[in-house]
């Protein structure tokens, strides 16, 4: 069973949708417990970061994060992901959950085209830093994703698993042991999405 984590930030439904289209088993939860029986977690989110981060604390689910994916696949999707790292600089700079070590950064401020538009919306190609990870078991080389962010992962280098170009390289998807993230959102991101989804319920 996948759980899903509902902390009031992420588009639940179509993650779920596409997670039962493939005939996963999977569950919209806020308890604890549900976590601890699950086989692995999902960690939503669109938003702001820092908003984010308490809604998700005032659940209580931290702490129960932080000692689940110690033993089984977590992974964070678009804002989730960023929530993974150690902090952010949207609207100030805010803690994080230390998972991946790095920092979340305003695109805008790296851009040195000021003709790109932020938020990066759109379909980009992805760059496989490390092709022989198994979430991309099912996934090649310049197959494209969907994004929607203003903000995007630096310091990373070594957690990073593929990249995306708007200009420069754009951390799409990271890992550090058992915890994932991807800036894309794989259920927005057709067959390709589809078929990272069930990479990772392989893990």
């Amino acid at each position: 069973m996948i759980a899903v984590i509902d902390y009031g930030v992420g588009n639940l439904f179509s993650l779920s949708s596409s997670l039962s289209y493939l005939g996963l088993e999977n569950e919209i939860t806020r308890d604890p417990a549900r976590l601890e029986t699950a086989d692995r977690i999902i960690l939503p989110g669109v938003g702001a970061f820092a908003d984010a981060m308490r809604k998700l604390e005032e659940t209580g689910l931290v702490p129960v994060l932080k000692q689940q994916v110690q033993k089984k696949p977590m992974l964070g999707i678009c804002l989730g992901m960023q929530l993974l790292f150690d902090k952010s600089y949207e609207y100030g700079e805010h803690a994080g959950l230390g998972l991946i070590p790095g920092q979340v950064c305003p695109l805008e401020d790296d851009l040195q085209d000021k003709t790109l538009k932020v938020p990066h919306i759109g379909w980009n190609a992805l760059h496989l830093t490390r092709p022989e990870d198994p979430l991309f078991q099912y996934v090649n080389e310049g197959e494209c994703v969907y994004y929607v962010h203003s903000y995007y992962a630096k310091h990373c280098v070594e957690s990073t698993l593929a990249t995306s170009e708007y200009e420069l390289p754009v951390t799409g998807a990271v890992r550090r042991g058992l915890v994932y993230g991807t800036q894309f959102h794989p259920e927005k991101s057709g067959d390709t999405g589809l078929r990272l989804l069930k990479a990772f319920a392989e893990l």
